[in-house]
């Protein structure tokens, strides 16, 4: 790929943003990195602000808007263009019109579908078949902006975290494609589909409570939406565990009512049941389901 010359912007805070600037450090030029700054007293990692230090990317870090307005203040990006993916801070108008084109931002759904912060645990929860990429010039609204380009990705049986992976190797080849058009006035904005919007919300440590007395399919889609937070858990037999992977099953039966033998294990919903593939109990790595019975089966009690 021929790197583009025109510089950049790149506005971003989480994990799905250092993987995105992975990519486009290799294929753009960057001017400045703008990310939260880290949390203080903190050890944890924080992968924008350690992969922009590697790459020796000019960084800033304002932590709010306010902040944010005084950096574009002070400093004189020559920059037409930002890219925005996973930032974290509200972005004021005076910052946008500090770019000729825009901040485009990459949004992972296929929007006005699942506008708000967290759109892949939501078209997984909600059943959707397919999902994608909406390249999305931002404003003052929630993801209402004008598109850029839109692309669309099978969602099948992936959990939030391999569906995640496959909508950034997706943005990646979008952003590639389609900013060089986009600077060059090859491609126009145009209004996002006039569909009624849908929006998702940031997910919450009781979201990931299991509910037996709900349908089996709409708790089969929580264990893969919240594979990575919050996580969906449970007790069995008074033994804390985390569901890491589950299939449907048939079975009828009292909610939250286990059967199992030496390899297997099933539990009951209220409508359906759900087999338990993998799981992980409280302090311990991820187990096959039969690891589980073998080594905790003592401890079961009806």
């Amino acid at each position: 790929m021929i790197k583009i010359s025109n510089p950049i912007v790149f506005f971003g805070s989480g994990p799905v943003a250092a993987k995105s600037l992975e990519f486009i450090s290799s294929n753009f030029n960057i001017e400045a990195v703008i990310t939260k700054p880290k949390k203080t007293n903190s050890s944890d990692p924080v992968p924008v602000i350690d992969l922009s230090s590697s790459l020796g990317l000019p960084l800033y870090t304002p932590a709010n808007k306010n902040e944010l307005d005084v950096l574009f203040e002070k400093n004189n990006f020559s920059s037409e263009l930002g890219i925005l993916i996973d930032f974290g801070v509200i972005v004021s108008q005076k910052v946008i019109d500090n770019f000729k084109f825009g901040i485009l931002n990459s949004h992972f759904s296929l929007l006005p579908l699942w506008r708000g912060p967290d759109p892949i645990s939501f078209s997984i929860l909600n059943g959707d078949l397919t999902t994608g990429v909406s390249l999305m010039l931002i404003n003052n609204g929630i993801d209402e902006g004008e598109l850029i380009a839109q692309e669309k990705l099978d969602i099948g049986h992936s959990n939030s975290v391999e569906l995640t992976s496959s909508l950034i190797d997706l943005s990646n080849s979008m952003l590639h494609e389609y900013i060089p058009k986009y600077l060059l006035n090859e491609i126009a904005p145009y209004p996002q589909p006039e569909t009624i919007p849908t929006y998702s919300r940031k997910l919450t440590k009781g979201d990931g409570e299991i509910n037996w007395n709900k349908p089996a399919d709409q708790i089969e889609r929580e264990v893969r939406a919240f594979i990575s937070w919050p996580k969906s858990f449970t007790k069995i037999y008074d033994i804390p565990v985390i569901l890491t992977k589950v299939s449907l099953s048939n079975l009828g039966g009292k909610p939250g009512f286990i059967s199992y033998d030496k390899r297997s294990m099933n539990i009951k919903c209220l409508t359906g049941s759900l087999d338990i593939l993998k799981l992980k109990p409280s302090g311990k790595n991820e187990m096959e389901i039969s690891s589980f019975i073998s080594g905790y089966k003592d401890q079961f009690q009806d």
